[in-house]
């Protein structure tokens, strides 16, 4: 049980490491041809950023002690950021050319086209948004093994 434990571990440190290490294609920025497609999906931004703040607000009120709870409370505040930096890249992505961008070599040697401006520079780094994400997804990972282990602990009690 103890060895297939530190194998699942290892596994996913594993996993952890080569998603960050190797991001080929993270596609988590989507352009939408249609103006109608742009103004849903930044409404469900706007949803989904209403919602994390209402969960993290209600763990937070409730004042549950487990640390699967604490871990929840981070995931929400990684997603809130992400979701700003999401929507923030939609809206400049509207006010850029596509010239702007050059991907000559794939997504790692993306560059900014001169004259240098601040929408490209903000749409540049809103293109980051994976580094709010995958730890958004760890703490969710964390936060939903803590939890399963302290329920699984008070059966055996």
């Amino acid at each position: 049980m103890i060895h297939s434990r530190k194998i699942h571990k290892i596994f996913c440190l594993f996993l952890l490491t080569v998603f960050l290490i190797f991001p080929n294609q993270a596609q988590a920025l989507q352009s939408h041809a249609a103006p109608e497609g742009i103004y849903v999906h930044q409404l469900a931004h706007i949803f989904f950023l209403a919602a994390l703040c209402y969960l993290f607000w209600d763990i937070r009120r409730s004042s549950f002690p487990s640390k699967g709870w604490r871990f929840l409370q981070m995931f929400c505040i990684f997603m809130i950021f992400w979701n700003i930096v999401a929507f923030t890249g939609h809206w400049m992505s509207e006010h850029i050319e596509v010239t702007d961008i050059a991907r000559d070599n794939g997504y790692l040697s993306t560059k900014i086209t001169g004259p240098i401006t601040a929408t490209k520079l903000i749409y540049y780094f809103t293109k980051l948004d994976h580094l709010f994400s995958v730890p958004a997804m760890f703490c969710l990972y964390l936060c939903l093994r803590s939890l399963y282990l302290g329920i699984r602990d008070k059966v055996k009690t």
